[in-house]
């Protein structure tokens, strides 16, 4: 839980307080003095008198009543000090420096776990343990440096890893971030990540407080709360962006489908951050990068204008911006940019990038950034790169790009490269309340994942086409667990309206041969019983005639573990897939691809969470780099996108209702001219009385 004496403590005392600033208690109190503290400030140590100017008490039951205890002693002694101090001096919140508990070995979780039970009692709040504390406008109850610069309107940062926090906000301050707060959580022992974003979006103001979050997650322990309130916060407008840490695929090796052996803890967090709106970072300078792109006006559209003095950088940006799928819009041949060159030096460039050379004065920068506001209509954003050549000062240039940043309505991203030779200068700007991208490739990332993506949509379910009785019905009849018979298979899919292929699966030649009569050749023949049909080579596409399929048939019958033949009409389109994996904790997980072998030669897939939107569904296809295959390439027809929408929107609503689905493939679907049909599909289902017996 978080309490208002967490937040807004009136008094606080360090137990372990010292004169040694290299320890942590000691720093603690220094960094509570120095960020005036304004409220009663106590120090326990049985070694001190004095420490840092304060009056040291030589024990804890010395203490007048106090509202937060910062708690940087030895571990075997904190449960005894933890527990008078929240039954007899009124301890409503504590922050827990000290380690050695769950994070190293059972006892230590043992132990950890009396201290939270205590506190739990006593209705306080606790941080850590092992944590490098908090820090808001109030109180800067950490032990570490540096303190970053604090803004009511700044970063709230929230780090399961105090190191990492620590060079996180290194990171942030040197692109100018300010912060609001910052929430190390260490072992979340009481108050998880997830808890601290509860309590920002049950308490968020709009108009007082901070709407950016930037977060490191190294476990999410409550996926759902996590989405609730990500969400949420981002509706009320904030943005967020995270690294999460620590994902694996090695609980996917031993999966016996394509979707289990691609879908992953990994995949499981893409998908979520999708269905949240969170922008998913990889590096602490990375999600550093995104928080200062977040402080700036928003990018509304793809088009950027880049205006520069130095060639070489324009280029890379360029390059970087194009590769992400920005646009940088040719400004040369239309009258207004003729209009701006005759305003520039001779030899400037204004096809975009705009080079306003080397020599090019402030004014001339003054000029370039207009024109791509107000005259150039297709611009959303301006890119700006201006370094020093070490010849001159260019304060003058910077207090332009001051003012052209304040007063532009498109948003401005300022690459000022020389954070050497014109440090002076580039510290005058940032501390005006900018920040400063000096890696040009670095911003370009960051812009290009903010702008993929999406925002969260309502969680509608959609169930149109959708019989959830007969659904039901369908899976209670099905004994025992595991992957289920072809015809189940059938039946779940007509009930859900996913179209697919007539087929017959059937061990008796005289039906084979009755089907094939009716649905004419060519057919394709599959072998039913082994798992992985093609290892054992039980697929035979294009069967032509009668003679063929029988000598066919009867291989297929001979190999191990064979129980019948299915027999489908032979179709011909482009392969596509989509499948589905519960994860535990998450939920079921859906996949979408380009299908056949290369789901797993190219791995091109997209993730989301059931249950999915249409929009979501449209999400997850258009981020896939195949995606310029589905539109159609070189002279072949593309597939219509959104039947593909709709079928996994009708996969993710059955997995709603049919929580027994544990795997699921469909490959190939396949796009033919008439529409997109499930060639092959395979359902491994668990029944919860049958886990339970095998459990007894």
């Amino acid at each position: 839980m978080i309490n208002q004496e967490l937040i807004n403590p009136k008094s606080i005392v360090v137990v372990g307080g010292s004169n040694k600033t290299s320890k942590p208690g000691g720093n603690c109190v220094r960094n509570l003095i120095n960020g005036k503290y304004k409220g009663d400030l106590y120090v326990v140590n049985p070694k001190e008198t004095e420490v840092q100017g304060l009056k040291c008490y030589s024990h804890i039951s010395e203490i007048p009543q106090t509202d937060l205890a910062i708690i940087s002693i030895p571990a075997q002694a904190c449960l005894e000090t933890i527990t008078v101090l929240a039954q007899e001096k009124g301890v409503k919140a504590f922050i827990m420096y000290t380690a050695g508990f769950g994070e190293e070995t059972t006892e230590g979780g043992i132990l950890e776990q009396k201290i939270v039970e205590v506190i739990n009692q006593a209705n306080a709040s606790l941080i850590g343990p092992n944590c490098i504390g908090i820090l808001n406008r109030y109180h800067h109850s950490l032990f570490t440096l540096p303190i970053p610069e604090m803004d009511p309107f700044g970063v709230d940062m929230i780090s399961s890893s105090g190191g990492t926090a620590l060079f996180i906000m290194e990171s942030s301050i040197r692109m100018g971030l300010r912060f609001n707060s910052l929430w190390s959580i260490g072992n979340g022992a009481q108050t998880t990540v997830e808890d601290v974003l509860e309590y920002m979006d049950n308490h968020f103001n709009p108009e007082t407080d901070s709407k950016i979050k930037l977060l490191y997650i190294e476990s999410i322990k409550d996926p759902d709360k996590l989405l609730e309130h990500t969400t949420s916060l981002i509706r009320k407008g904030c943005k967020i962006a995270a690294i999460k840490s620590g994902t694996s695929e090695s609980g996917s090796r031993a999966a016996s489908s394509h979707t289990g052996a691609m879908a992953n803890p990994d995949l499981a967090v893409e998908a979520l951050f999708r269905k949240a709106g969170i922008v998913r970072c990889f590096s602490r300078e990375e999600l550093a990068t995104v928080g200062a792109v977040f402080t700036l006006k928003e990018l509304k559209g793809k088009n950027i204008a880049i205006v520069t003095h130095a060639g070489g950088p324009a280029v890379i940006l360029t390059d970087a911006l194009s590769k992400g799928g920005m646009e940088i819009p040719k400004l040369s041949d239309t009258p207004i940019a003729k209009e701006l060159k005759d305003k520039l030096l001779p030899g400037s460039a204004i096809s975009n990038p705009i080079d306003i050379l080397g020599t090019g004065e402030p004014k001339h920068l003054a000029i370039a950034i207009d024109y791509c506001e107000k005259k150039f209509k297709n611009i959303d954003g301006i890119a700006v790169i201006f370094g020093s050549p070490g010849l001159t000062r260019v304060y003058e240039a910077y207090d332009v790009l001051d003012q052209k940043m304040r007063t532009c309505s498109k948003p401005i991203f300022p690459i000022l490269p020389s954070v050497s030779t014109a440090w002076d200068e580039t510290d005058f700007f940032v501390k005006k309340g900018h920040v400063n991208f000096s890696d040009e490739v670095g911003l370009a990332n960051a812009l290009t994942k903010i702008l993929k993506t999406p925002h969260p949509l309502a969680n509608n379910l959609e169930l149109k086409g959708v019989d959830i009785p007969l659904v039901r019905r369908i899976i209670d009849s099905i004994p025992g667990s595991g992957y289920i018979e072809p015809h189940y298979v059938q039946m779940l899919f007509k009930a859900t309206g996913i179209p697919m292929v007539e087929e017959l699966v059937s061990d008796q030649w005289d039906e084979i041969c009755n089907f094939t009569e009716r649905t004419g050749y060519p057919v394709v023949a599959k072998v039913v019983g082994p798992v992985h049909k093609s290892d054992v080579g039980g697929v035979v596409l294009n069967i032509r005639s009668q003679a063929h399929l029988e000598i066919e048939f009867k291989r297929l019958m001979k190999i191990p573990e064979a129980h019948a033949v299915m027999i489908q009409p032979m179709l011909k389109g482009m392969e596509l897939f989509a499948g589905a994996k519960y994860e535990e904790k998450f939920g079921h997980l859906v996949l979408c691809g380009l299908g056949g072998i290369f789901v797993e030669i190219f791995k091109d897939i997209a993730s989301g969470l059931a249950p999915l939107a249409t929009e979501e569904a449209l999400s997850m296809i258009r981020s896939l780099r195949g995606y310029k295959v589905f539109k159609g390439a070189r002279g072949q027809e593309g597939i219509d996108e959104f039947q593909f929408a709709k079928i996994i929107v009708q996969l993710s609503a059955l997995l709603r209702f049919a929580t027994e689905i544990k795997e699921l493939d469909i490959n190939p679907l396949l796009a033919t001219e008439k529409g997109i049909i499930a060639v092959d599909a395979r359902i491994r289902i668990e029944k919860p009385n049958e886990i339970n017996n095998a459990n007894q």
